[in-house]
Parts: C-alpha cells; structure tokens; sequence
C-alpha cells in the first residue's frame, strides 16, 4: 500500500465525518423549528386577554390599596353623613352586594387566566421533555460518533504504521546489500 493510497483513505475519512456534522445540524434544525412551533401563543382573543388584564390587576397591591381605600371612604361616608341622608346605612348591605358581585364576577375571570397560563407551562414542559430527549440523543450520536472515529483513525495508523515497517524494511534490505 502506498502513501497516496493512505492520504486517500484519509480524506474519504474526513469527508465522512464531515458528512455526519451536517446530517446532526440539520436535524437540529428541524428540531428547533418544531419547539419554536410549540412556543408560539395562539391568538389570543378578546375576552382571553381581559381576563390576563383583570387577573394581573386584581393580583396586584395597586388593586388592594385602591380597594381598601375605596372601602374606607364608602364607610366613612356613610358614618359621617348621619343615619337620615346615608345611602347604605350600618350594617353596610349595599356594600356587601357590591363585593359580593365583584368577587363573583372576578373569580372565574381569574380562573380563566390561571388555566391559560398553566396550559402555556404544559406546552413549555413538552417542549423542555423535548430539549432534554434531544441533548439525550445528541450525546449519544457523539459518542458513536466519536467510538467511529476513534476506529477509523486506529486502522489508519495501522495501515501507516504497516507502510512505515515496510518502508524501513526495504531500506534495512537495500543496506544489507551494499553492506
């Protein structure tokens, strides 16, 4: 076997690999493609993104201060304006209907946004079962990857370490002859 043939060899190798690179980045590629897929939000529709609004606004202290601030003045009110022209006089009933009203009206609104959001953290639970199956298998392909290569390169060195004995041979029989 000649030098040439071995170079050959080699370069067929490096191709191969080179080849396998490729194959591994355009399956990314398709992986990617579909978990973007995944990630996107579908469109939202109006009573969808009012209940986002009306849970982020009932969930916040802006809402409770204003709240209670809004309570304060409906009692004082009422206290301060005396028993004859008050329009919701101790024990405060109108004003039992209204918060009465508002959380009837809020909680399913509410619950309408926390069903979005945990259907969004399923889609992204899919989605990271998916990332973390890919990294499984690209550390796999790797190590056949790498197990290939290691194989390949080991017969090339045999095949070279096999030219270089024969080489030296043939040298050792052409000293012996002039010798």
């Amino acid at each position: 076997m000649e030098l040439k043939e071995l170079m050959i060899e080699e370069s067929l190798q490096l191709k191969h690999l080179a080849d396998l690179v490729k194959k591994s980045i355009e399956e990314e590629q398709m992986l990617s493609s579909r978990l973007i897929e995944l990630e996107a939000d579908e469109r939202m529709s109006f009573g969808q993104k009012l209940a986002d609004q009306v849970a982020a606004m009932g969930g916040s202290w802006a809402f409770i201060v204003v709240f209670f601030l809004a309570i304060g003045i409906w009692i004082s009110g009422n206290q301060l304006a005396g028993p004859d022209q008050s329009f919701d006089p101790y024990p405060f009933i109108l004003l039992n209907l209204v918060l009465s009203c508002i959380a009837a009206i809020q909680a399913p609104i509410i619950m309408m946004s926390q069903n979005r959001r945990e259907e969004k953290d399923r889609r992204r639970a899919r989605s990271d079962f998916m990332i973390n199956l890919k990294a499984e298998m690209e550390v796999r392909n790797l190590h056949d990857k790498i197990d290939l290569l290691i194989s390949e390169q080991m017969q090339s060195l045999f095949k070279i370490q096999q030219f270089q004995t024969e080489q030296l041979a043939q040298i050792l029989q052409k000293v012996d002859d002039k010798g």
